[in-house]
């Protein structure tokens, strides 16, 4: 059954981010065009520093001061880009939560989990403290962290890195958000830390009014279980967005197919050439000093459109002669 516009809970279209620095302006994120969808994984990735986690900050309206952006973020029919900064708090963590990568950063150390969690039910939904200590349990449960009530009453440097984090999702869902951003989730768990992230984010997933959710990650075999739809970012640029079970069969672009090819499952393949330099990226297809195929394609230097591939798009110049196809051979 096709995905209808009604469920496209959070639009991102032509986001443009810059830093200023003492070097001159740095643009981060280059027209970056996006749909999270209720209900359904959105999986960001690519290597580190392409802007992945720029494009999550950028969404909450928390980039430094010396950031500009331009583009639209449509939520609720407002442009977030728009809204001024009181507007913005009644969203953040409300409405749009996000969940970053490092927990110590977003965990009070001088109050306990319960608290934390029970916060914006008292603050949102009117709760009484009893209550919310008690739905903040409940959460817990739900997540897997076992035996709640001793979660609930341990402070954050009592708990591992894993359960940080899924302490970190209970408070992020308390609220009920509409939108989840969910930074690099696994980064420092080990494989048993990781299934239980992975348990604690489908239970999200498959909640009755499940959010919308953005997982960035560099983590492909995470993403592989749990992704709807895989978007590929490259220096600044998203250059694939792809339904997840065909990504992992047979990706669009030459740089996710050695993406995929570099996994230990799949050869432990390198890929070649240095990740560009976003403060001063190549002329035309980014990736194209990299690309096994750029050197027979004079194209490559000037800059491809995003090209539907079937119900896919690609941001590469060997699709050019089939757009609206669903061949993706090359």
């Amino acid at each position: 059954m096709p995905v209808t516009d009604t469920e496209v809970i959070l639009r991102i279209r032509g986001l443009k981010v810059s830093f200023q620095t003492e070097r001159g302006r740095i643009d981060v994120l280059d027209d970056i065009s996006l749909n999270l969808r209720k209900g359904r994984v959105l999986s960001l990735v690519g290597e580190s520093g392409s802007g992945k986690s720029v494009l999550g900050i950028s969404i909450m309206r928390l980039l430094p001061s010396n950031a500009s952006s331009s583009g639209e973020i449509l939520y609720g029919g407002k442009n977030l880009l728009d809204l001024n900064e009181r507007s913005m708090r009644e969203i953040r963590g409300k409405e749009i939560a996000w969940i970053p990568q490092n927990p110590d950063t977003m965990l009070n150390p001088t109050l306990k989990i319960g608290d934390q969690i029970g916060e914006i039910l008292i603050e949102r939904y009117g709760y009484k403290r009893k209550e919310a200590w008690k739905t903040s349990v409940e959460i817990l449960r739900k997540l897997g962290l076992n035996p709640p009530e001793r979660i609930a009453r341990s402070y954050p440097h009592q708990l591992s890195g894993g359960m940080k984090q899924r302490a970190l999702l209970a408070i992020g869902i308390a609220g009920k958000p509409k939108v989840l951003l969910v930074d690099e989730p696994t980064k420092g768990l080990d494989s048993i830390m990781k299934e239980k992230a992975l348990k604690a984010l489908r239970e999200i997933k498959n909640m009755r009014d499940s959010p919308a959710i953005l997982l960035i990650t560099h983590d492909l075999e995470f993403a592989e279980k749990l992704a709807d739809v895989i978007a590929v970012m490259y220096c600044g640029q998203i250059v694939e967005i792809t339904k997840a079970e065909y990504f992992f069969r047979s990706p669009l672009h030459p740089y996710s197919k050695l993406l995929l090819d570099a996994l230990p499952s799949r050869g432990l393949i390198p890929i070649p050439g240095r990740h560009p330099n976003i403060t001063d990226p190549p002329i035309g297809c980014r990736f194209h000093p990299r690309c096994p195929y750029s050197h027979s394609q004079e194209k490559c230097l000037d800059e491809p459109p995003m090209i539907p591939v079937g119900e896919n798009e690609v941001k590469c110049w060997l699709y050019d002669d089939i757009r609206n196809s669903s061949d993706n051979a090359y």
